[in-house]
């Protein structure tokens, strides 16, 4: 083995949450992406939620701090709210050697658009390719995807996701989901190329995976396989692979 390949970085953890970020539920989950990453860094980002009010924002900022305090965690809380923000160095390099990076909840299309291209998300795509744990719950996962249908607007077409998974679509909040959405709109979720597997992701449950092949359930819930030769459904402490 070469000097180089003794120096090689393997990217972090990555998980897809489907609720219950930063809330004691989630914490013993949260405190071993942590532990998996290279400080004791919580870095979190509400972007998606910066279209909402300033208590809204504030909210998601004081649940982080409580979480990162119960841990026993550094907390960093990055405002990027608008496109403008995410362009700002400053904010970029607080990305730096994060523990955890973790884009929290709100509109999915709204976090992919601000952050995609910009300092901000090349600092997180880096970091977390050289061992941060890196995770999305709710907005957050979906946004990690090739795309994001748009099934509140059905005549809309989607948004371009961050892609950090191209061969995942996920379905947040999955036991409620379909509770909350027209059948029509449900079905233009189902609706996917071949090469994408639509994934539904109960709340208070994580699918986290090392490699993004072998991926692991974590929570309460379930996770769902839609689409693909291997549909069904898996629970707490079972394994399933994706083809990417």
């Amino acid at each position: 083995m070469s000097q180089g390949e003794l120096h090689v970085k393997k990217p972090g953890r990555l998980a897809l949450v489907g609720s219950g970020e930063y809330l004691p539920v989630m914490q013993a989950f949260e405190a071993d992406l942590i532990a998996r990453g290279p400080s004791n860094k919580y870095v979190q980002l509400a972007t998606a939620a910066g279209r909402e009010s300033a208590d809204r924002r504030g909210y998601w900022e004081r649940i982080g701090a409580e979480q990162a305090a119960r841990i026993g965690a550094e907390h960093i809380f990055i405002p990027v709210f608008n496109r403008e923000d995410a362009m700002n160095k400053e904010y970029a390099a607080m990305v730096e050697g994060a523990g955890l990076i973790y884009l929290s909840g709100g509109d999915p299309h709204y976090l992919s658009e601000t952050l995609s291209g910009t300092p901000v998300w090349d600092a997180i795509e880096r970091n977390w390719q050289a061992g941060s744990s890196l995770a999305g719950c709710s907005a957050g996962a979906m946004a990690m995807g090739p795309d994001i249908p748009n099934f509140r607007k059905m005549k809309a077409e989607g948004s371009i996701g961050l892609g950090v998974l191209p061969h995942i679509r996920t379905i947040p909040h999955y036991n409620k989901f379909f509770g909350w959405i027209p059948d029509a709109a449900a079905q233009l979720f189902l609706k996917a190329p071949d090469h994408i597997t639509v994934t539904g992701i109960d709340e208070e449950t994580a699918l986290w995976s090392d490699d993004l092949v072998t991926w692991n359930v974590s929570g309460r819930g379930a996770v769902h396989l839609l689409t693909g030769a291997k549909t069904g459904k898996f629970q707490d402490g079972q394994q399933l692979t994706f083809e990417n």
